[in-house]
């Protein structure tokens, strides 16, 4: 299963401290040698401040108690700038641990910074040792330390660019400390700010778009709201332009979100038509599936990629996560995305075919006669399909569902009226235009 393994891919968009946590569970899952894993931690970590942790690994992975000397000199070098820094950030450090002296600042960064330096003799140097301060704190893993310096820059901070840096440090924090409220609301302040920002080209701005949606998918998942909200951010047009052109393996997750979740079937219509017009750019089980039942009614197909979906879920280290206690789910998403693919493909199948032997329709949905017989029972009994069973025959009979012709009526000129207001407005626009030629 380390062919559908998206890590490679989703990598190169987080920020590297965001990589172990998939690391880990590709070692829990052993889709890659142990070995392997443990020189890709190393590679990692070289590029931060958490020489401990590395040498751990280094002893992991040669079988030793001794650690290289580059690593013994390197960890001398970062408690040496971290002391330096500590004590170039300790001003404003000082100040922000006084409760009664934060209580003089005001939402008026101009004020506080003039107050600040006019009372306390703190001015831009020790602001910008506080930001090095947090982003050293980040890089040695203190995360939660990091998370309340990043915050408390932003509060100071009238650089916009080095604001956004700030933000995107935070998120990071958030997530790695699994904060899961507090990173969904960083997210949509990003989010805002990614949206109405000038970026100095277009391409920087859908590479932040892509990098956001990749960060996303920590918070998302484990969210109790995570399944419905992904689907309002990657399938916004701009968000899903930037998918089909840029990182079009992120359809796995919008299309997982989609089968699991019941209440976005009017969108959903329309992502098929997006899975369809992307075979060819990307696919795996999951969005095989959906184009086995919606796009080519291949319906034994589906049956043996609903095997597939299950292998991949169980090892993406975004889906696959155990269900813990305290869990917004007590259902593994595994679960939950066979019950709703077999809905699926008998929702496709009833459309079609007007008698169904149910022998025949289990096999499809790989369900032994007794499961599902109880499981179609339930089914009719809880859905809106206009359905019987023949127990005599062992058949399913779909009774004729004919439209009525005051529905049709509606819904073919249901965007008329807009169309008439657009085509109005264009219109009304050249009429003015002609005077002032």
């Amino acid at each position: 299963m380390a062919t559908y393994d998206l890590t490679p891919r989703i990598g190169p968009n987080l920020d590297r401290h965001l990589v172990f946590p998939l690391l880990e569970f590709l070692q829990e899952r052993q889709l890659y040698p142990d070995e392997q894993i443990l020189k890709a931690k190393i590679e990692l970590l070289n590029k931060t401040n958490m020489v401990d942790y590395a040498m751990d690994i280094h002893k992991s992975l040669y079988h030793t108690d001794d650690v290289p000397q580059d690593m013994v000199e390197r960890r001398v070098e970062v408690v040496a700038r971290l002391k330096a820094l500590e004590d170039a950030a300790a001003p404003l450090v000082t100040f922000l641990q006084n409760t009664n002296a934060v209580q003089e600042l005001r939402a008026d960064k101009q004020y506080n910074l003039q107050m600040l330096n006019d009372r306390y003799q703190i001015g831009p140097d020790q602001i910008e040792a506080l930001y090095q301060y947090a982003k050293f704190q980040f890089e040695c893993g203190n995360y939660s330390g990091a998370a309340d310096y990043l915050y408390q820059y932003r509060a100071l901070c009238t650089n916009s660019e080095r604001s956004l840096s700030a933000l995107w440090g935070k998120l990071a924090a958030e997530i790695l400390m699994q904060n899961w409220d507090i990173a969904l609301e960083e997210l949509n302040r990003l989010k805002e700010i990614i949206d109405s920002k000038s970026f100095s080209s277009p391409l920087n701005q859908v590479q932040s778009r892509i990098w956001l949606m990749h960060w996303s998918l920590f918070i998302f998942f484990n969210h109790d709201n995570g399944r419905t909200q992904i689907i309002d951010l990657f399938n916004q047009d701009k968000y899903l332009n930037a998918i089909q052109t840029s990182a079009p393996h992120l359809l796995r997750y919008l299309a997982t979100a989609f089968i699991v979740n019941k209440r976005r079937r009017p969108q959903f219509k329309e992502f098929i038509k997006v899975i369809q017009q992307d075979q060819c750019s990307y696919k795996d089980p999951i969005t095989e599936f959906l184009a086995c039942v919606y796009v080519n009614y291949e319906f034994d197909g589906a049956q043996k990629k609903m095997k597939e979906c299950e292998e991949v879920i169980l090892n993406d280290p975004f889906l696959g996560k155990r269900v813990e206690e305290g869990s917004f789910s007590t259902v593994p998403l595994k679960d939950e995305f066979l019950e709703n693919a077999r809905l699926f493909i008998f929702e496709t199948y009833c459309r079609i075919h007007q008698r169904i032997d149910m022998g025949v329709l289990f096999e499809k949905l790989n369900l032994n006669y007794e499961e599902g017989e109880r499981w179609i029972v339930n089914l009719i009994r809880n859905s809106k399909l206009d359905a019987k069973i023949d127990s005599e025959t062992g058949t399913v009979i779909m009774e004729p569902n004919q439209p009525n012709v005051y529905e049709q009526l509606i819904d073919h000129t249901k965007a008329l009226q807009g169309r008439t207001y657009k085509l109005v407005g264009q219109l009304l626009e050249n009429a003015q235009a002609q005077p002032a030629r």
